[in-house]
Protein backbone atom coordinates (compact mmCIF):
# COMPACT_ATOMS: atom_id res chain seq x y z
CA UNK A 1 0.00 0.00 0.00
CA UNK A 2 1.54 3.32 -1.09
CA UNK A 3 0.90 6.13 1.36
CA UNK A 4 1.81 9.80 1.58
CA UNK A 5 2.30 11.24 5.08
CA UNK A 6 3.20 14.93 4.99
CA UNK A 7 6.76 15.06 3.61
CA UNK A 8 7.18 11.33 3.14
CA UNK A 9 5.97 8.68 0.74
CA UNK A 10 6.13 5.08 1.89
CA UNK A 11 4.71 1.61 1.39
CA UNK A 12 3.36 -0.47 4.26
CA UNK A 13 1.77 -3.79 5.09
CA UNK A 14 0.40 -5.25 8.30
CA UNK A 15 -1.63 -4.09 11.27
CA UNK A 16 -0.90 -0.68 12.80
CA UNK A 17 -0.64 -2.19 16.30
CA UNK A 18 2.03 -4.72 15.31
CA UNK A 19 5.74 -4.30 15.98
CA UNK A 20 7.15 -1.82 13.40
CA UNK A 21 9.73 -3.18 10.97
CA UNK A 22 11.13 -0.27 8.94
CA UNK A 23 13.09 -0.76 5.70
CA UNK A 24 15.52 1.85 4.34
CA UNK A 25 16.67 1.54 0.72
CA UNK A 26 19.95 2.42 -0.98
CA UNK A 27 20.94 5.20 -3.37
CA UNK A 28 19.48 3.47 -6.42
CA UNK A 29 16.37 2.21 -4.66
CA UNK A 30 12.92 3.24 -3.48
CA UNK A 31 10.26 2.05 -1.06
CA UNK A 32 9.01 -0.39 -3.69
CA UNK A 33 12.36 -2.20 -3.71
CA UNK A 34 11.20 -3.79 -0.43
CA UNK A 35 7.89 -5.22 -1.67
CA UNK A 36 9.20 -8.77 -1.32
CA UNK A 37 9.85 -8.07 2.34
CA UNK A 38 6.59 -6.22 2.97
CA UNK A 39 4.74 -9.22 1.57
CA UNK A 40 6.80 -11.67 3.64
CA UNK A 41 6.60 -9.88 6.99
CA UNK A 42 3.33 -7.95 6.85
CA UNK A 43 1.44 -10.83 8.45
CA UNK A 44 3.46 -10.53 11.69
CA UNK A 45 4.82 -6.99 11.75
CA UNK A 46 3.84 -3.50 10.72
CA UNK A 47 6.25 -3.54 7.79
CA UNK A 48 7.06 -0.07 6.43
CA UNK A 49 9.42 1.00 3.63
CA UNK A 50 10.11 4.70 3.22
CA UNK A 51 11.03 6.67 0.17
CA UNK A 52 14.20 8.41 1.28
CA UNK A 53 14.02 12.23 0.91
CA UNK A 54 14.11 13.12 -2.78
CA UNK A 55 12.87 9.68 -3.85
CA UNK A 56 9.38 8.63 -4.95
CA UNK A 57 6.78 10.45 -2.88
CA UNK A 58 9.19 12.09 -0.42
CA UNK A 59 10.20 15.75 -0.56
CA UNK A 60 13.86 16.47 -1.21
CA UNK A 61 16.12 17.98 1.44
CA UNK A 62 17.66 21.42 0.82
CA UNK A 63 21.07 19.99 1.71
CA UNK A 64 21.75 16.25 1.71
CA UNK A 65 24.05 14.67 4.28
CA UNK A 66 23.96 11.46 6.29
CA UNK A 67 23.14 13.53 9.38
CA UNK A 68 20.28 15.30 7.60
CA UNK A 69 18.92 11.97 6.36
CA UNK A 70 19.10 10.59 9.91
CA UNK A 71 17.14 13.60 11.16
CA UNK A 72 14.58 12.96 8.41
CA UNK A 73 14.31 9.33 9.50
CA UNK A 74 13.51 10.39 13.06
CA UNK A 75 10.81 12.72 11.73
CA UNK A 76 9.42 9.94 9.55
CA UNK A 77 9.25 7.49 12.48
CA UNK A 78 7.35 10.07 14.51
CA UNK A 79 4.94 10.80 11.69
CA UNK A 80 4.04 7.16 11.12
CA UNK A 81 4.02 6.33 14.83
CA UNK A 82 6.78 3.71 14.60
CA UNK A 83 7.92 3.49 18.21
CA UNK A 84 10.95 1.32 19.09
CA UNK A 85 11.12 -0.13 15.57
CA UNK A 86 13.40 -2.72 14.06
CA UNK A 87 15.40 -0.71 11.50
CA UNK A 88 16.61 -2.53 8.37
CA UNK A 89 19.07 -0.39 6.43
CA UNK A 90 20.55 -1.33 3.05
CA UNK A 91 23.71 0.41 1.79
CA UNK A 92 23.29 4.13 2.56
CA UNK A 93 20.19 3.09 4.52
CA UNK A 94 22.53 1.20 6.86
CA UNK A 95 24.68 4.30 7.23
CA UNK A 96 21.59 6.27 8.19
CA UNK A 97 20.77 3.64 10.82
CA UNK A 98 24.27 3.93 12.27
CA UNK A 99 24.03 7.73 12.27
CA UNK A 100 20.67 7.83 14.03
CA UNK A 101 21.87 5.36 16.67
CA UNK A 102 24.96 7.48 17.30
CA UNK A 103 22.77 10.37 18.45
CA UNK A 104 19.67 8.48 19.68
CA UNK A 105 20.93 5.08 20.89
CA UNK A 106 17.55 4.05 22.30
CA UNK A 107 15.51 4.76 19.19
CA UNK A 108 15.41 1.16 17.88
CA UNK A 109 14.74 -2.21 19.46
CA UNK A 110 17.00 -4.01 16.97
CA UNK A 111 18.80 -3.21 13.72
CA UNK A 112 19.86 -4.88 10.49
CA UNK A 113 22.88 -3.52 8.60
CA UNK A 114 22.65 -4.99 5.12
CA UNK A 115 25.39 -4.58 2.50
CA UNK A 116 26.63 -1.37 4.11
CA UNK A 117 29.73 0.11 5.70
CA UNK A 118 30.72 2.06 8.83
CA UNK A 119 32.85 4.45 6.74
CA UNK A 120 33.25 5.83 3.24
CA UNK A 121 36.59 7.43 3.94
CA UNK A 122 38.35 10.65 3.09
CA UNK A 123 36.75 12.83 0.39
CA UNK A 124 40.13 13.26 -1.30
CA UNK A 125 41.06 9.57 -1.28
CA UNK A 126 41.86 7.91 -4.60
CA UNK A 127 39.33 5.10 -4.11
CA UNK A 128 36.61 7.54 -3.09
CA UNK A 129 37.28 9.79 -6.09
CA UNK A 130 37.23 6.78 -8.41
CA UNK A 131 33.98 5.50 -6.91
CA UNK A 132 32.20 8.83 -7.34
CA UNK A 133 33.58 9.42 -10.84
CA UNK A 134 32.46 5.98 -11.99
CA UNK A 135 28.88 6.80 -10.95
CA UNK A 136 28.59 10.50 -11.75
CA UNK A 137 30.98 10.68 -14.74
CA UNK A 138 28.52 9.10 -17.20
CA UNK A 139 25.84 11.60 -16.13
CA UNK A 140 28.31 14.43 -16.69
CA UNK A 141 28.82 13.06 -20.21
CA UNK A 142 25.12 13.12 -21.06
CA UNK A 143 23.84 9.71 -19.98
CA UNK A 144 20.67 9.41 -17.88
CA UNK A 145 19.83 7.10 -15.01
CA UNK A 146 17.26 5.46 -17.26
CA UNK A 147 19.94 4.67 -19.86
CA UNK A 148 22.48 3.63 -17.20
CA UNK A 149 20.14 1.52 -15.04
CA UNK A 150 20.74 -1.84 -16.81
CA UNK A 151 24.53 -1.60 -16.60
CA UNK A 152 24.54 -0.13 -13.07
CA UNK A 153 22.33 -2.92 -11.75
CA UNK A 154 24.31 -5.61 -13.60
CA UNK A 155 27.50 -4.40 -11.88
CA UNK A 156 25.87 -4.59 -8.46
CA UNK A 157 24.59 -8.16 -8.47
CA UNK A 158 26.14 -11.58 -7.99
CA UNK A 159 25.26 -15.01 -9.37
CA UNK A 160 21.81 -16.27 -10.41
CA UNK A 161 19.94 -13.11 -9.47
CA UNK A 162 16.15 -13.35 -9.58
CA UNK A 163 14.86 -11.93 -12.88
CA UNK A 164 11.85 -10.19 -11.36
CA UNK A 165 14.01 -8.69 -8.64
CA UNK A 166 16.45 -7.38 -11.22
CA UNK A 167 13.65 -5.77 -13.23
CA UNK A 168 12.44 -4.03 -10.09
CA UNK A 169 16.00 -2.91 -9.34
CA UNK A 170 16.32 -1.43 -12.84
CA UNK A 171 12.95 0.30 -12.56
CA UNK A 172 13.90 1.84 -9.20
CA UNK A 173 17.29 3.01 -10.48
CA UNK A 174 15.81 4.51 -13.64
CA UNK A 175 13.25 6.50 -11.65
CA UNK A 176 15.70 8.23 -9.27
CA UNK A 177 15.82 11.97 -10.05
CA UNK A 178 19.31 12.87 -11.27
CA UNK A 179 19.68 15.71 -8.75
CA UNK A 180 18.76 13.35 -5.93
CA UNK A 181 21.19 10.68 -7.13
CA UNK A 182 24.04 13.18 -7.37
CA UNK A 183 23.39 14.78 -3.99
CA UNK A 184 22.93 11.48 -2.18
CA UNK A 185 26.04 9.98 -3.75
CA UNK A 186 28.11 12.98 -2.63
CA UNK A 187 26.64 12.68 0.89
CA UNK A 188 28.73 9.53 1.31
CA UNK A 189 31.93 11.54 1.26
CA UNK A 190 33.61 11.72 4.65
CA UNK A 191 31.14 9.40 6.42
CA UNK A 192 32.96 7.55 9.22
CA UNK A 193 31.32 5.98 12.26
CA UNK A 194 33.81 3.18 12.86
CA UNK A 195 34.46 4.56 16.33
CA UNK A 196 30.75 4.23 17.19
CA UNK A 197 30.35 0.52 16.40
CA UNK A 198 31.35 -0.49 19.93
CA UNK A 199 28.49 1.63 21.30
CA UNK A 200 25.71 -0.16 19.40
CA UNK A 201 23.83 -1.81 22.25
CA UNK A 202 20.82 -3.36 20.51
CA UNK A 203 20.59 -6.78 18.81
CA UNK A 204 22.21 -6.39 15.39
CA UNK A 205 22.23 -8.48 12.23
CA UNK A 206 25.09 -7.69 9.84
CA UNK A 207 24.21 -9.21 6.48
CA UNK A 208 26.49 -9.39 3.45
CA UNK A 209 26.69 -10.92 0.00
CA UNK A 210 29.86 -12.85 -0.78
CA UNK A 211 30.17 -11.20 -4.23
CA UNK A 212 29.38 -7.64 -3.16
CA UNK A 213 32.07 -5.31 -4.50
CA UNK A 214 30.58 -2.18 -2.91
CA UNK A 215 30.41 -3.47 0.67
CA UNK A 216 32.79 -6.46 0.55
CA UNK A 217 31.97 -9.39 2.83
CA UNK A 218 35.37 -9.39 4.62
CA UNK A 219 34.89 -5.73 5.54
CA UNK A 220 31.37 -6.42 6.82
CA UNK A 221 32.58 -9.40 8.87
CA UNK A 222 35.18 -7.13 10.46
CA UNK A 223 32.50 -4.51 11.07
CA UNK A 224 30.34 -7.08 12.85
CA UNK A 225 33.26 -8.05 15.12
CA UNK A 226 33.25 -4.54 16.62
CA UNK A 227 29.52 -4.54 17.46
CA UNK A 228 29.00 -6.24 20.84
CA UNK A 229 25.61 -7.77 20.03
CA UNK A 230 26.08 -8.51 16.32
CA UNK A 231 25.30 -11.67 14.39
CA UNK A 232 26.99 -11.94 11.00
CA UNK A 233 25.37 -13.70 8.04
CA UNK A 234 26.88 -13.98 4.56
CA UNK A 235 24.75 -14.96 1.56
CA UNK A 236 26.96 -17.02 -0.76
CA UNK A 237 27.03 -15.85 -4.38
CA UNK A 238 24.95 -12.71 -3.78
CA UNK A 239 26.04 -9.18 -4.61
CA UNK A 240 24.95 -5.79 -3.32
CA UNK A 241 21.18 -6.15 -3.76
CA UNK A 242 20.53 -9.28 -1.70
CA UNK A 243 16.89 -8.50 -0.89
CA UNK A 244 16.15 -8.31 -4.63
CA UNK A 245 18.63 -10.91 -5.90
CA UNK A 246 17.86 -13.59 -3.32
CA UNK A 247 14.68 -12.52 -1.56
CA UNK A 248 14.09 -15.92 0.04
CA UNK A 249 17.59 -16.06 1.53
CA UNK A 250 17.37 -12.46 2.73
CA UNK A 251 13.95 -13.02 4.27
CA UNK A 252 15.06 -16.26 5.95
CA UNK A 253 18.07 -14.58 7.55
CA UNK A 254 15.93 -11.67 8.73
CA UNK A 255 13.21 -14.01 10.02
CA UNK A 256 15.71 -16.05 12.06
CA UNK A 257 17.17 -12.87 13.55
CA UNK A 258 13.75 -11.50 14.46
CA UNK A 259 12.58 -14.76 16.02
CA UNK A 260 15.70 -14.84 18.20
CA UNK A 261 15.67 -11.19 19.27
CA UNK A 262 12.45 -9.28 18.84
CA UNK A 263 10.47 -10.80 21.71
CA UNK A 264 13.19 -9.63 24.12
CA UNK A 265 13.19 -6.13 22.70
CA UNK A 266 9.40 -5.93 23.02
CA UNK A 267 9.53 -6.90 26.70
CA UNK A 268 12.13 -4.25 27.52
CA UNK A 269 10.68 -1.49 25.35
Amino acid sequence: MMTKDRRFGYEAAGHHASKPLVFLHGIGGAARAWRGQLDAFGDRYRAIAWDMPGYGGSAALPVVSISALADALQEFLLQVGATNPILVGHSIGGMIVQQVLSTSPGIAGAIVLAQTSPAFGKPDGDWQKSFIDARLGPLDRGETLASLAPSLVRELVGDDADANGMQLARDCMAAVPEATYRATMLALMGFDLRHALKNIAVPTLVLSGSKDNNAPAPMMAKMASYIPSARYVEIEGAGHLVNLERAEAFNAALDQFLEANVAATQVTA
